[in-house]
């Protein structure tokens, strides 16, 4: 390239009717009992926040024909989902819940399972950030974000998988800083990691009743969570994207939709990146 050439101007795409949350739904999970754990989303700045990825998926789970039950820590923040999905015609339930306490995992998936009338999905929305490197983690904090990020997640998986249909579908969210040390949190990206290897195994264990298991690896996502982040990290999201953007919670929404719907049937104990190619390239 001369000095007087230039480099084309990046392209970037315009939001579809999906990236946005605006596509009508094509009945991909009619019939469906769909719980979401941590569809609730936490709050920034009221004013400007964007949906965050619980809640994108537990609107697009009901929009698609499924019975939703939106489990948070926060009550207000799950009824705010179900407002949403109440108010397009779906059929959503509230449930708080904490998932370092086992009796309220177990409580949760049995008001789950009879409000829906049964349960076949759940998506383990689940996580929380820490300080960046080693030297500012005490040991009892490591240990407070794994019971968050790993052993919450286990112990729904245990109290949910006796009582899940044969055929159904678990999904776990995981974070492109389990791929790459890029968030600087090494107890965040290490207990992230730590999914893929607690997925694969409840893959294993369902696998005989045909209940399947994958992960969805979120990159760069422009939701309260990742503001939040970036409100403690400056530099978070400001270098090179392949796409030129974030995604939105719609785009990761979709991801799980995938994996909860028949569609991916013959898939299991896979991991699929949402990341524009970060993670990749």
């Amino acid at each position: 390239m001369t000095d007087t050439e230039t480099k084309p101007e990046r392209y970037v795409r315009p939001p579809s009717a999906e990236s946005s949350g605006e596509a009508p739904g094509r009945g991909r999970l009619k019939g469906r009992r769909i719980l979401i754990v941590g569809g609730g989303q936490r709050v920034f700045d009221a004013s400007t926040d964007p949906i965050g990825n619980g809640r994108a998926m537990s609107i697009l789970c009901a929009r698609e024909g499924a019975k939703v039950s939106v489990a948070d820590l926060n009550r207000s923040s799950a009824e705010q989902t179900v407002k949403r999905i109440t108010d397009e015609g779906g059929e959503g339930f509230a449930i708080a819940a904490d998932v370092t306490r086992e009796a309220d995992v177990v409580r949760m998936i049995d008001e789950a399972h009879r409000a829906m009338g049964g349960l076949d999905g759940m998506v383990l929305n689940i996580g929380t950030f820490g300080q960046v490197g080693l030297d500012a983690v005490s040991a009892e904090e490591w240990n407070r974000i794994y019971d968050v990020n790993v052993r919450g997640p286990m112990l729904c998986c245990r109290a949910a998988m006796p009582k899940f249909d044969n055929g159904g579908a678990i999904v776990f969210i995981s974070s492109i800083a389990a791929l790459k040390a890029g968030s600087q949190m090494a107890v965040y990206d290490s207990s992230k990691a730590a999914l893929g290897g607690l997925m694969r195994n409840i893959a294993h264990l369902g696998s005989r009743r045909g209940i399947r298991a994958n992960l969805v690896y979120p990159g760069l996502v422009d939701t309260p969570n990742g503001r939040e982040a970036g409100a403690g990290r400056p530099n978070r999201g400001k270098g090179h994207i392949p796409f030129g953007r974030q995604a939105t919670a719609w785009e990761i929404a979709y991801a799980v939709l995938f994996f909860l719907s028949d569609e991916s049937v013959y898939i299991t104990a896979q991991t699929l990146a949402v990341d524009s190619g970060l993670s990749g390239m």
